[in-house]
């Protein structure tokens, strides 16, 4: 990874304020990338074995509904990180995604940055408070959407 490209990672919303030893080791663990619009990044049920901190473009989540298809539950853009179901076991694909449009950004090798954050726990828990916080708002999204759903349903009713 370039220089530059190391800036522009820790210049990330998600990395923001890490140490430097640490930036410096998650650097080593990913690679810039650009993926072409309406490319299916995963599908639920594979195996998590990689995320992204989006830099530019846009990104939807799915979910398969039986007898209905792809269902559309999120969308995710610049600053956003993608892929959280790496981060426990079974490290499987919960929702499927795919690039709406032309997307860059940092792919991390998921097995590589588990084994950094064992190796090094002070860097795990930051990592861990980090995904715990984007849990966290994605829970809350959609709760927002149920909860937009269920009024509108009670008020057709």
């Amino acid at each position: 990874m370039t220089t530059q490209e190391q800036a522009i990672l820790g210049a990330q919303p998600f990395l923001r304020g890490l140490p430097e030893e640490h930036l410096a080791k998650l650097a080593t663990l990913c690679r810039h990338v650009a993926v072409p619009g309406h490319h299916r990044l995963f599908e639920e049920g594979a195996t998590a074995d990689r995320f992204w901190l989006i830099d530019a473009g846009q990104v939807t989540l799915d979910a398969t509904v039986p007898g209905r298809g792809r269902l559309i539950i999120g969308a995710l853009g610049r600053g956003d990180v993608l892929g959280l179901s790496w981060l426990v076991p079974p490290y499987e694909w919960r929702y499927g995604a795919m690039t709406t449009q032309p997307m860059q950004g940092f792919e991390f090798d998921a097995r590589a940055v588990r084994a950094a954050c064992e190796d090094d726990p002070v860097m795990g828990y930051e990592m861990w408070k980090r995904f715990t916080s984007a849990v966290v708002r994605r829970l809350q999204t959609t709760r927002a959407r149920l909860l937009e759903s269920y009024a509108h349903s009670e008020m057709g009713a």
